[in-house]
């Protein structure tokens, strides 16, 4: 197992343990998961990326709606969402880096 799929699962973990028990600086963790995350995003990914990213954070509002469990897939997608923005985050300053060398 490579560190890449390491980082991965530690994210997924806590963004779905977030969504039921306080972590302490949780949205650091999932910022820099995402951070890590996007270094391995190539250049014809990064759009992709960012469409999840604001996907995810659009939509997890509207799982409120649902009775009992809405609040947690509420959070659950937001924090997936946090991973996901760091990650487009990341890829994106890689391309703008990548464009400016000469």
């Amino acid at each position: 197992m490579n560190a890449n799929k390491i980082v991965g699962w530690v994210g997924l973990a806590v963004a779905i343990a977030g969504a039921f028990a306080p972590i302490p600086m949780s949205a650091l963790i999932l910022l820099l998961v995402g951070l890590w995350a996007g270094l391995s995003v190539s250049g014809d990914q990064t759009v992709g990326t960012v469409i999840g990213a604001v996907a995810l954070t659009t939509m997890s509002g509207s799982f409120d709606a649902i009775p009992t469990v809405g609040g947690y897939l509420h959070s659950i997608s937001s924090n997936l969402g946090a991973i996901a923005a760091g990650a487009s985050l990341s890829s994106v300053l890689m391309g703008v880096v990548n464009k400016a060398k000469p």
